[in-house]
């Protein structure tokens, strides 16, 4: 295909989610949103779910906004999944992974395989929430609804196949499951066989960009990245060979491209997950709470009847005293919703620091602290990798936060490069237009990004007082690990 292309692609993250429409003509990339709705989980039968009836209802609307197009293409983040039976039909709504389902299932599971062992098989970050352990929670406790199911989905292969009905499974949303081998892109069977869960269910990867079906006016429904990472690291507007990048949302994930995975037990003790990008690079990276600390805390003021801006909590948070207080953004108990900021205070309280007070000082903590677990990832990523780095480019919604994004800057000793802001959107975009023909390859599409987005660029600044906090933050997370 050439000339003139119009690609329509739906970012769903976990707080909304949105349809994005872009036109690709002489060269020049043009988008705009036509459709944004919220994702609102709810409980049912006693679990956290997604309301999948609601979300598809507004993809439909979605479609419907955003008239004719040539390709259509899903994001959204990881490890989360549907059940098909044999009838086509989803057995049960998503559960969320954040989901009590899962708090004690870790422990018994790596007693059947040790962490380093599955990890040299898997290449993920070992987390509770990842896909291999809620299927073995669901298997706990609904084994019927496990041996009932015929196909599993991930989300993004979900919507698709619920507009086009020919079930697909891509490839990067797939890396995240810690099922699939990174070397190969094929499921670990002896994994599967060593947890007792069934391969039947899962269908072979495809890889990004993939053509799966049609849509019934026939615009191609396309398996672009389906993990919104995956999308926006497409999208990076860099040609610098050591660069890392923050992917800045509810969840941040700072990694670098690699050309093969990195599958030490160093590795696995720093927990970096390898996930296979849209380019056929390895991203190596850390999962972290991110911009969830803030957007739960701005919900649980609002809860108590404070109305507060995401801008209000920066300028707040601005005018707070620097450095006087830190949590660890991957604690367990930041990872449920709900009281936040009284989480923040208890964690400053056990650790023996002063407790912040104050809105401002509670958003200071969470904006330092998590400038200063940056810091400590890229070390991680240089010491497993060889590598120095000589820029973070931060990607997505999270670079509209000057105050952060200066943060790190400050914090890493790096210079910082943030933008695009939609940068998932348009990586799915450019996907997209590589699987019609209407660009060659995903490195011309990031050089017209590079041409035609706004970047905006952080210069280091007060790096020795960053350093001194950046001691006093590896004192307390020592502390926090004896207690």
């Amino acid at each position: 295909m050439s000339g003139r292309a119009a690609v329509l692609a739906f970012d769903i993250g976990a707080s909304n989610g949105r349809a994005m429409k872009a036109v690709y003509e002489n060269g020049r990339l043009s988008y705009r949103e036509v459709h944004r709705f919220e994702n609102s989980p709810r409980e049912t039968g006693g679990h956290f779910c997604w309301d999948f009836d609601a979300l598809l209802a507004q993809v439909r609307t979605g479609l419907e906004k955003a008239g004719s197009f040539d390709s259509v293409a899903f994001d959204t983040w990881g490890v989360d999944f549907g059940l098909l039976g044999r009838d086509g039909k989803l057995l049960a709504p998503p559960v969320h992974y954040r989901d009590a389902r899962t708090k004690d299932v870790l422990g018994p599971a790596l007693k059947k395989m040790g962490a380093a062992e599955l990890y040299a098989r898997t290449g993920n970050q070992i987390m509770a929430i990842n896909t291999l352990f809620q299927l073995l929670a669901l298997k706990r406790e609904q084994p019927e609804l496990l041996r009932k199911a015929k196909t599993l989905l991930f989300m993004p292969d979900l919507f698709a196949y619920s507009l086009c009905g020919k079930a697909a499974c891509e490839r990067s949303i797939a890396s995240t499951s810690q099922m699939l081998d990174p070397r190969t892109g094929r499921w670990r069977s002896d994994v599967l066989e060593a947890f007792g869960l069934p391969e039947r269910i899962l269908l072979s990867p495809v890889p990004s960009g993939t053509v799966t079906g049609a849509l019934p006016g026939g615009a191609k429904v396309i398996a672009a990245a389906g993990h919104d990472t995956q999308c926006a690291v497409a999208a990076m507007p860099s040609r610098v060979p050591d660069a890392a990048f923050l992917s800045c949302g509810t969840w941040s994930l700072l990694g670098t491209e690699l050309d093969a995975p990195v599958l030490t037990e160093e590795s696995c003790a720093f927990g970096l997950s390898n996930e296979l990008g849209a380019n056929g690079k390895v991203d190596y990276l850390k999962n972290i709470i991110g911009l969830w600390l803030i957007q739960e805390s701005r919900r649980e003021w609002r809860r108590r009847g404070q109305e507060f801006s995401f801008a209000d909590l920066e300028r707040l948070a601005g005018e707070a005293r620097p450095l006087r207080s830190f949590i660890d953004p991957n604690a367990p108990e930041f990872t449920p919703p709900g009281d936040i900021p009284g989480r923040v205070r208890e964690f400053c309280r056990r650790t023996r620091q002063p407790v912040p007070q104050t809105v401002g000082e509670i958003m200071r903590c969470i904006y330092e602290s998590l400038a200063l677990t940056y810091r400590s990832a890229l070390e991680q990523l240089q010491k497993a990798t060889g590598r120095r780095f000589a820029v973070l480019h931060i990607l997505g919604g999270g670079t509209k936060d000057r105050l952060l994004s200066q943060m790190s800057a400050n914090s890493t000793g790096l210079p910082v490069v943030a933008g695009p802001v939609e940068a998932t959107a348009l990586g799915n975009f450019i996907i997209q237009l590589v699987a019609l023909g209407a660009l060659p390859d995903l490195a011309s599409g990031r050089a017209a990004i590079a041409r035609s987005e706004p970047l905006k660029r952080y210069a280091p600044a007060d790096t020795d007082a960053w350093d001194n906090a950046y001691e006093t933050y590896r004192k307390i997370l020592t502390l926090r690990s004896e207690q």
